[in-house]
């Protein structure tokens, strides 16, 4: 279940690849031409990595005395960060491989911050009310039974847990099925599409209280629309065409009003619809 914004290098055009989202990476190199660099400016601007306040994303504040479960945790770039804050982070995921970088990386912090489980969280391998902050992050759209999932998301949350969850946007998603290769949307990739409120009514039959619902990413939709024809490695997604959307995008948010079309924009198409919620 390594599908969580991940960042390894892929094949080219491959949708099986890991994505190259700045939100697992707030410790990513700015390489230019790729649209990292500018998407981890995007991301904070949207509420992501508010050094200054120590929050994941707005309102999910993370300290030395919390316990972060990453299910499906991919690099674990959101882990990172919370270990970077004294958080003790279990990093769950199916990719054995996955999980060693992801040791690597938060060892360079403290490797007592960090436990590893290979799990396909079902069920998890925790016991009950273990976390106080959740992460699951473009997940759901991978799994035969996102009620199930979000059934064992509630059981290892402690009472008063905050929920970092996200899942593609369904009007992204939708773009992406005329562009993408099909194998994008078969199995072990996307195999749903989830609009608004289906993604809220699986949060609520869970248990979770929904805090807020908000969404992020349109750079990131028309990146990948451009990205299936450009045909360039994952790795090194460096192309013409990738690298004008990138510069038209920073041109945007220079702009007197760029902030607030962004913001427009992330509503009407963004990459990734997010919910934020608490265990009652």
């Amino acid at each position: 279940m390594s599908h969580s914004n991940d960042t390894t290098a892929g094949s080219q055009a491959d949708p099986a690849a890991r994505e190259p989202s700045p939100v697992a990476q707030p410790d990513v190199e700015m390489r230019p031409g790729s649209g990292y660099g500018l998407g981890l400016k995007d991301a904070v601007l949207s509420g992501w990595f508010q050094n200054d306040t120590d929050e994941l994303f707005r309102g999910i504040h993370v300290g030395t005395d919390d316990v972060v479960v990453d299910v499906g945790c991919g690099d674990s770039g959101n882990g990172f960060y919370c270990a970077q804050r004294g958080a003790h982070v279990i990093a769950i995921d199916i990719d054995p491989k996955v999980l060693a970088v992801v040791k690597s990386r938060i060892a360079q912090i403290d490797q007592a911050l960090c436990t590893t489980l290979i799990s396909d969280a079902n069920p998890l391998p925790l016991a009950n009310e273990t976390a106080t902050r959740v992460i699951c992050t473009e997940v759901l759209e991978h799994v035969e039974d996102p009620d199930q999932l979000l059934a064992e998301l509630f059981r290892v949350g402690k009472p008063g847990a905050r929920y970092l969850l996200s899942v593609p946007g369904s009007l992204n998603e939708n773009m992406q099925k005329c562009v993408a290769p099909p194998e994008y949307f078969e199995r072990p990739n996307h195999i749903r599409i989830i609009d608004r409120q289906q993604f809220a009514d699986m949060v609520t039959r869970s248990g979770l209280v929904i805090e807020e619902q908000t969404q992020h990413g349109f750079f990131w939709s028309v990146w990948w629309a451009l990205y299936w024809a450009c045909e360039v490695d994952l790795s090194n997604p460096s192309h013409p065409i990738l690298d004008h959307w990138t510069e038209a995008w920073e041109g945007v948010l220079k702009l007197p009003r760029g902030h607030e079309l962004k913001r427009q924009l992330d509503s009407f198409m963004p990459k990734s619809q997010i919910i934020i919620a608490c265990k009652p």
